[in-house]
């Protein structure tokens, strides 16, 4: 499943998808945070960051951008991106927080979204984040998510019983209209 925003003035474009379940290692993963992927597939990757789990029931946005465009650096991208997950998150009723030197987005200290950018030397970005909406967690145990031993995930679903991906979706759709 898949959806996007286009932007032919700029370039820019935003993808909305569903991945099969696959365990996916950034460029800066330790294969010691892979614990046991089992019958999982494991796929090597060129975004930022650790080891994370994709899989049904979550919706991943990659961000296809010109942040020189936009006029952004890769922190402002960054900070963008978590406040408006955030802001999705409270549309739910579900507060959030960030942490120091950890990207992603958190509540009650649980991980509900991960991010891993890549931007290259011209400016161009792909990749992005990925929220957990109403899945199966369990492949969470079978690593270090994010390089973080004994860091716990949660979902949309923990806190709305009635989500779907598509609702959490358009949404986004919607948020980003405003931002992009």
């Amino acid at each position: 499943m898949k959806s996007h925003i286009k932007d032919p003035k700029k370039g820019d474009e935003i993808w909305f998808l569903e991945h099969e379940k696959v365990f996916t290692l950034g460029t800066a993963a330790n294969k010691e945070h892979l614990l046991s992927p089992k019958d999982i597939p494991v796929v090597k990757s060129d975004r930022g960051g650790e080891v994370t789990y994709h899989g049904p029931g979550q919706l991943v946005i990659y961000f296809l951008l010109d942040i020189k465009k936009h006029n952004l650096g890769p922190k402002t991208l960054v900070k963008n991106i978590q406040s408006f997950i955030q802001d999705i998150l409270l549309e739910y009723g579900i507060p959030s927080h960030l942490i120091q030197d950890a990207p992603g987005v958190y509540v009650d200290n649980k991980k509900i979204a991960s991010i891993g950018l890549r931007i290259t030397n011209k400016g161009k970005t792909y990749h992005g984040i990925s929220l957990n909406i109403d899945m199966d967690l369990e492949p969470f145990s079978r690593i270090n998510p994010c390089g973080y031993e004994g860091l716990e995930v949660t979902q949309i679903k923990n806190f709305k019983k009635n989500i779907t991906r598509k609702a959490v979706e358009e949404l986004a759709i919607e948020k980003l209209k405003h931002i992009f």
